[in-house]
C-alpha cells in the first residue's frame, strides 16, 4: 500500500468523522468573534467616540456662551431719613425690592487663532483614535491568525503521527505472521511493539498539546475555554508578496506610524496654541434686561427699567513673567521629540519589514525543499515497507525509514507554518492584513 493512500485512508476514515462530530471553526469565524468579544477593541471604541464627541467648534472655543440670569433682592429695614429742609421721616418695616433678570451673551471673537489650532488638534486627536482602533483590530486579527495556523500545524502533526501509529501496527501484525511461521525471532515481534508503544505515546503528548492550545485560542475569543471545536487542516500560503509593494503600503497605512505622524502634527497646533498668547484677546457682551425696584420710602418708590446692552473688551499681554517664552521653547521641544520619534518609528517598521520578507523568503523557499522532502521519504517508505514484508530488510532499516517519513512530514509542516507566520506578520505591518 502506498504511502500517500495510508495517509488519505486515515484522513477519510479517522479525521472526517471526527470534524462531523466536532463544530469546525473557520478562520473568518473566529476572526469575526475575537472583533466582537474583545476587550481591547470594545476600549478602543468607546475612546474613539469620545474623541469624536470633542471634536466640535464649541470644544475648540469657536461659539459665544449664552446664559440666563435672575437676581432678586430684597429688604425689610427700619429707616430714618433727614431731607434738605432739615424735616425727618421715619418708617419701620420699610420693604425694599430690587429684581434684575435678562439674557446675557460673551463671545470671544479672536485670541490669537487659538481657536483654529484647537479645533485642527480635536480633529487630528479624532483620527488618532481611528488609527489605535485600527491597531487593535489589526493586532487581534494577526493574534487569531497566528494561534488558528498554529492548530492546523499541530492537527497536521497529530495526523502526521497517527499514520506512524497505522505503520507500525501493520509492522506489528507482519512480524506477528512471521514469528507465526518461524522466519521472525520473538524479539522482532518486542521491537515492533515497543516501536509501536512510542509512536502512541507521541500521539497521547500530541493530543495534549491540542487540548491545551485550544483552551488558549478559546481565551483569546473571550468565550467559554472548555469550548471545543476543530480547524481547517491546510495551511494556504500567498507566495506572491512583493519587498517594494508592502513597503509601500506601510508607509502609508500602518496605523503606528500612522499614529506617529498625527502625534507631530499634534505637537505643531500645541505650538501654534502657545504662541498665540503673544497676540491680543478680544470679547463682545450684550444682553436684554429687565430690571424693577421698589422702595417704600424715598424720592423713587418704584422703577422699572428694560433694554439691550453691549459692548467689548480687548486685552493686550505686555509681561508675564517670562511664562510665554518658557511655554513655547517647551512646545518647540516637545515637538522635536515627535519628530525623532516619527523618525525612530519609520526606521524601526524598515527594520521589521526587511527582516519578516527575508524570513518569508527563505521558508517559502524551504518549503519547497521540504516538500521534495517528503516526496522521497514517502517513496523511501514505500520500497521499505515492501521490502519489509518479504524479509529482505531489518526491521531497524525499516524503523529508520518511517521516522525519516514521520520527520519529512513535521519538516514540511512546520516550514508552511512558519512561511504563513511571516506573511501574517508583513501584512500587519503594512496594515493590510484582512480576513
Amino acid at each position: 500500500m502506498k504511502m500517500k493512500s495510508i495517509y488519505n485512508l486515515f484522513l477519510l476514515l479517522v479525521l472526517v468523522p471526527k470534524i462531523q462530530s466536532q463544530t469546525l471553526l473557520k478562520l473568518e469565524d473566529a476572526v469575526k468573534i475575537a472583533l466582537e468579544n474583545n476587550y481591547d477593541i470594545k476600549l478602543a471604541k468607546n475612546e474613539l467616540k469620545i474623541d469624536e464627541l470633542n471634536n466640535s467648534i464649541g470644544n475648540a472655543g469657536m461659539l459665544p456662551t449664552i446664559n440666563a440670569l435672575v437676581t432678586d433682592n430684597n429688604s425689610i429695614t427700619n429707616t430714618e431719613q433727614t431731607q434738605a429742609d432739615g424735616s425727618q421721616r421715619t418708617l419701620d418695616g420699610a420693604r425694599n425690592m430690587n429684581l434684575t433678570y435678562g439674557v446675557g451673551l460673551d463671545w470671544t471673537v479672536f485670541d490669537g487663532l487659538r481657536m483654529f489650532a484647537r479645533k485642527e488638534q480635536l480633529n487630528i486627536l479624532q483620527k488618532q483614535g481611528e488609527a489605535e482602533l485600527k491597531l487593535a483590530i489589526l493586532t487581534k486579527i494577526s493574534e487569531v491568525y497566528l494561534n488558528y495556523f498554529d492548530l492546523v500545524q499541530q492537527q497536521q502533526q497529530l495526523a502526521a503521527i497517527d499514520t506512524a501509529i497505522v505503520i507500525s501496527q501493520e509492522r506489528v501484525t507482519t512480524a506477528q505472521n512471521r514469528f507465526s511461521i518461524g522466519k521472525a525471532s520473538k524479539l522482532e515481534v518486542l521491537n515492533a511493539q515497543v516501536d509501536l508503544n512510542s509512536d502512541k505515546s507521541l500521539q497521547l503528548k500530541q493530543q495534549e498539546l491540542i487540548k491545551t492550545t485550544k483552551i488558549r485560542f478559546n481565551e483569546i475569543l473571550a468565550r467559554e475555554v472548555q469550548t471545543d471545536f476543530v480547524v481547517a487542516n491546510e495551511i494556504s500560503v500567498d507566495e506572491q508578496l512583493q519587498f517594494d509593494e508592502l513597503k509601500t503600503a506601510a508607509e502609508s497605512q500602518n496605523p503606528q506610524l500612522q499614529a506617529q505622524m498625527l502625534t507631530k502634527n499634534s505637537a505643531e497646533q500645541q505650538l501654534k496654541q502657545v504662541k498665540a498668547g503673544r497676540y491680543p484677546t478680544i470679547r463682545i457682551t450684550s444682553g436684554y434686561n429687565f430690571s424693577r425696584s421698589e422702595a417704600s420710602l424715598g424720592f423713587i418708590t418704584q422703577s422699572y427699567n428694560r433694554g439691550f446692552a453691549y459692548g467689548f473688551n480687548a486685552s493686550v499681554p505686555i509681561f508675564n513673567g517670562n511664562q510665554q517664552n518658557r511655554n513655547e521653547k517647551i512646545a518647540k521641544v516637545q515637538l522635536e521629540n515627535a519628530n525623532v520619534t516619527l523618525e525612530q518609528q519609520k526606521r524601526n517598521l524598515e527594520s521589521q519589514l526587511n527582516s519578516a520578507f527575508t524570513s518569508y523568503s527563505t521558508n517559502l523557499e524551504l518549503t519547497k525543499v521540504e516538500a521534495q522532502n517528503l516526496k522521497i521519504a514517502e517513496q523511501n517508505l514505500e520500497i521499505t515497507l515492501a521490502k519489509f514484508k518479504i524479509g529482505t530488510i531489518t526491521p531497524i532499516e525499516f524503523r529508520t525509514a518511517q521516522q525519516n517519513f514521520l520527520d519529512a512530514r513535521v519538516r514540511y509542516s512546520n516550514a508552511v507554518y512558519l512561511t504563513k507566520i511571516y506573511e501574517i506578520s508583513l501584512k500587519e505591518l503594512a496594515g493590510n492584513l484582512s480576513f
